[in-house]
C-alpha cells in the first residue's frame, strides 16, 4: 500500500509539473481574472491588521512560502494559490487590503480568516470580513474596474469573463453554531435547519454577484471539520473524528450540490455553477499524519514546526498543509485523476466555456483600456 500511495503522490507531483510547463509555454491566463470569496483557507493576507486574534502574518506561518509570511493560514500555497496558478496567472491574486500598485484587472482575493457565511460568525475572534462586506468589497472593486474601462458596460462584459471562486462556511459550524457559549444558533435551529439557513443565505449572495456580472462559479464544498485536530482534542476522541460535526459538513454539501443543480437550471443560458468535493481519505494517499498537527498548541510565532511536512495533512489544529491543500487543487482544476471530486464539471472546463469568446472580447476589452488611458 506504501509503495502504492507514493506512486499516487508521484503521478500527482508530475501532472501539476506539466500543466505549468503547458501554461508556462503559452503564457496567457485561461480567464481574464479571478475573484476569491471566503474565509482562512483562502485569506492571503486580509487579516493582516484587523483586530481579530485570527492572524498568520508570522513565522513559522509562511515557512515554505517563496516570500514567508504572507498572512496565509498554512506553510505554504493555499488551494485556491495551486489553482491559480494552474489557470495560468503569473502571479497570485492580491488580498483586497493591499491592492495598492496591483492590477486588479486580474482579480482579487477578499477571503477573511474566521469569516462565514452569517455576518456574527467569528465575532469572538475579535472580527473577520464576513461574506456580506466582502461583497460589499467586490463592489467598490468593481466601481474601479468600472472607471479604468471607462463605461460600467464594458466592465461588466469583461467581468462575465471572469471566474468566481467561494470557499465558506465552515466558521458558521466551528465559529458558531459548536460555540454556544458565544452564540445562540444551537438553540435557535436544529443542524438540518441550519445547514438549510446557511445555503438560503449563501444563495443570496451569489445572486447579488451574479448581478455584479458573475457567471463562472467555483463553489467549495466543507471539509469534514469532525478530523481536525482541534475539534478531535476538544471532544477528547483520541484521534476518532467527531461524527456529528462530520455530518453537519456532509448535510451541507448535499444542500450545495442542490443549489448548484437549481442555479444551472435557472441560469443555464449564460452562467455555470459548479461545487467541489472533499477531499479523499488522507491515508488513502500517502498521508502519514492525519490526527495531529505539524505545528500544534496554536501555532504560535517562532514555534519549530515537524520538518516532514508533506506527510502531514493538517499544518496547525485547523488549517492543512500546502501538501494537503495540492492533494485537492488537482483534481479541482482538472478531475480526469478523480471524477468524483467535482460536479457536474471540474475547474478546467468549466474555464473553456466560451473560450474563445473570452479571448476575442478581452482582445478587444484591452484595446479600448489603451484608448480610455
Amino acid at each position: 500500500m506504501a509503495c502504492e500511495t507514493d506512486i499516487w503522490l508521484v503521478m500527482l507531483l508530475l501532472f501539476l509539473a506539466a500543466n505549468c510547463i503547458q501554461l508556462g509555454v503559452h503564457g496567457v491566463s485561461q480567464v481574464p481574472c479571478l475573484f476569491i470569496l471566503g474565509d482562512s483557507l483562502s485569506d492571503s493576507g486580509n487579516n493582516n491588521h484587523l483586530p481579530t486574534s485570527a492572524k498568520s502574518n508570522y513565522r513559522p506561518y509562511g515557512i515554505d512560502f517563496p516570500t514567508g509570511p504572507t498572512g496565509r493560514f498554512t506553510n505554504g500555497r493555499t488551494e485556491i494559490d495551486i489553482i491559480t496558478q494552474l489557470l495560468g496567472f503569473g502571479n497570485f491574486i492580491p488580498p483586497f487590503a493591499n491592492t495598492s500598485g496591483s492590477d486588479i484587472l486580474e482579480g482579487v482575493n477578499y477571503a477573511s480568516g474566521g469569516a462565514g457565511i452569517r455576518n456574527e460568525t467569528g465575532s469572538h475572534l475579535g472580527g473577520s470580513i464576513s461574506l456580506g462586506l466582502q461583497l460589499a468589497n467586490h463592489r467598490v472593486i468593481v466601481s474601479e474596474i468600472a472607471t479604468r474601462f471607462g463605461s460600467p458596460d464594458v466592465a461588466r462584459q469583461y467581468l462575465e469573463k471572469c471566474l468566481y471562486y467561494v470557499n465558506i462556511g465552515s466558521n458558521d459550524y466551528m465559529g458558531n453554531y459548536f460555540n454556544p457559549q458565544f452564540y445562540p444558533t444551537s438553540r435557535i435551529y436544529s443542524l438540518e435547519q441550519y445547514a438549510q439557513a446557511l445555503i438560503e443565505e449563501l444563495s443570496l449572495n451569489l445572486l447579488a454577484l451574479h448581478d455584479l456580472g458573475a457567471r463562472k462559479y467555483v463553489l467549495n464544498g466543507l471539509g469534514l471539520f469532525g478530523c481536525t485536530p482541534s475539534v478531535m482534542h476538544s471532544h477528547g476522541t483520541n484521534g476518532s473524528c467527531v461524527e456529528e460535526q462530520n455530518a453537519a459538513a456532509l448535510d451541507f454539501n448535499n444542500k450545495l450540490k442542490a443549489l448548484v443543480d437549481q442555479f444551472n437550471n435557472r441560469f443555464s443560458a449564460n452562467s455555470k455553477f459548479i461545487t467541489i468535493h472533499m477531499a479523499p481519505k488522507a491515508n488513502a494517499h500517502g498521508f502519514l499524519v492525519s490526527d495531529a498537527a505539524c505545528c500544534p498548541l496554536g501555532c504560535i510565532p517562532d514555534q519549530k514546526p515537524c520538518n516532514n511536512r508533506s506527510e502531514y495533512v493538517f499544518w496547525d489544529d485547523v488549517h492543512p498543509t500546502e501538501a494537503w491543500n495540492l492533494l485537492n487543487a488537482i483534481p479541482a482544476y482538472d478531475s480526469i485523476i478523480d471524477p468524483a471530486f467535482v460536479y457536474p464539471m471540474d475547474i478546467k472546463h468549466l474555464v473553456d466555456w466560451e473560450a474563445k469568446r473570452v479571448l476575442e472580447f478581452t482582445n478587444g476589452a484591452t484595446s479600448q483600456l489603451s484608448v480610455t488611458e
